[in-house]
């Protein structure tokens, strides 16, 4: 029997927010079908950790992903080490939670910068490289992209905004050959994910979603799903699977949730005091510090 050709080998694929978590795990995915990964991150050290588990070739570039100017010096670095990327992956995100009113203004921004403008950044660094090779853009969005959850204003606008941005580029490119997947994830265990059950109030709201959407899903099996997606150049991909039907119900779910919010949060609030959380997990946490080895260099 014939084998069928696997369309990632030998191609190079940009993965951002590679240095752990999700990130990690799609470059560990991706080179295991034959890809060269270039990695993207804030922590070299971590990115080095991760390229030395990839199977395949591999390299890392510390860069963030609202800066331009980086960002096109690593695309140029890429291609010239990798070749022009024929994947790339808008992974790169960061979250808070608490009451809106009281947040950090720079903080909140600080989430809409890294989760909508730097995957807007990432697709303007390489989408030259993807409509030269017929590539594929997937845009990492979330449940959150559907239905938004209170305290988590940031991350739910950034997410919702990450959405409709890729539907934008799909249509732009279309007549160019290049696909954009959206990735509609729910909980996949990541750093970020545990920082949020470390705090009671946001523990308690995701306590408060039905059976089916809490449950947390490996990293791995997320990555071999939206892999797969790639593989296909599928215009979306719904991991787990009954995330689908969430779009046919995205209208109501708005009266939903405020109606659940209106009844529990009084309540949750007599328990615990809402406080904000800043940046979560320990990506989040490396962003806060190279923010501020910025100020202070």
């Amino acid at each position: 029997m014939p084998q069928t050709r696997n369309p990632l080998d030998g191609r190079t694929a940009v993965v951002t927010g590679a240095a752990r978590g999700l990130g990690a795990a799609l470059a560990r995915e991706l080179s295991s079908r034959g890809m060269k990964v270039a990695l993207l991150g804030r922590e070299e050290r971590t990115l080095r950790q991760v390229r030395d588990e990839l199977p395949g070739e591999g390299r890392c570039w510390e860069v963030d992903v609202t800066d331009d100017e980086g960002l096109a010096a690593a695309g140029a670095d890429i291609r010239a080490r990798l070749g022009p990327p024929s994947v790339v992956v808008a992974n790169a995100g960061v979250a808070e939670g608490g009451p809106f009113a009281e947040s950090d203004p720079a903080v909140w921004r600080r989430v809409i910068e890294v989760n909508l403008i730097g995957s807007a950044a990432t697709a303007r660094t390489f989408v030259g490289d993807l409509t030269a090779t017929g590539g594929c853009f997937l845009q990492v969005a979330s449940l959150a992209s559907i239905g938004a959850a209170p305290m988590m204003s940031a991350y739910c606008a950034s997410k919702a905004g990450v959405e409709s941005f890729a539907h934008s580029l799909r249509a732009e490119l279309a007549h160019r050959h290049v696909a954009v997947c959206i990735a509609y994830i729910n909980w996949t265990d990541t750093d970020m994910i545990r920082g949020v059950d470390e705090h009671a109030v946001l523990r308690e709201l995701r306590g408060h979603m039905p059976p089916p959407a809490r449950k947390v899903y490996p990293a791995e099996h997320v990555a071999e799903r939206l892999a797969e997606a790639v593989r296909r150049r599928r215009p979306s991909v719904y991991v787990p699977g009954w995330l689908r039907a969430t779009q046919l119900v995205r209208g109501a779910m708005p009266p939903v949730v405020t109606a659940l919010s209106r009844r529990e949060l009084p309540r949750l609030a007599e328990a615990a005091p809402f406080e904000a959380t800043g940046l979560l997990g320990a990506g989040g946490l490396a962003d806060q510090a190279a923010a501020r080895s910025r100020r202070t260099s």
